[in-house]
């Protein structure tokens, strides 16, 4: 498997990939968009914005992978490769994936609204 940068002609398979999981995404074009690929197909994308005015953090705005490829490690990858671009990566979630961004050591708090918030960055992981 291969995480990498999307191109924009791979926006429409990245957008049904999360049209699937019922995720509600904006704009592509104006994000960063991975991808993660065997064999030239699409296994599950993440769509990030950057914030360079801060440190290059960058908030996850979806994260889904093909429903049969699922729990097979692409989601993890992702969020890895992620990490290694933006510090921190900060994503919004609801409680049923908490334990995804758990594994993944991300700290999580409620946000007040019923969703959480969670952070992950580099620098702690390596203390």
């Amino acid at each position: 498997m291969n995480v990498r940068g999307a191109t924009s002609g791979e926006y429409q398979t990245v957008r049904s990939i999360f049209d699937v999981a019922m995720l509600q995404v904006p704009d592509l074009p104006t994000m960063e968009v991975l991808v993660a690929t065997e064999s030239d197909r699409i296994l599950g994308g993440a769509a990030v914005e950057v914030d360079g005015g801060r440190g290059d953090r960058g908030e996850l705005h979806a994260i889904a992978v093909r429903p049969r490829r699922r729990g097979q490690g692409i989601g993890t990858e992702l969020v890895e490769e992620a990490t290694e671009r933006w510090d921190p990566v900060v994503a919004s979630f609801d409680e049923r994936v908490r334990p995804f961004y758990e594994t993944l050591e991300f700290d999580i708090s409620p946000t007040g609204n019923g969703r959480l918030r969670g952070v992950r960055s580099d620098e702690r992981l390596h203390e």
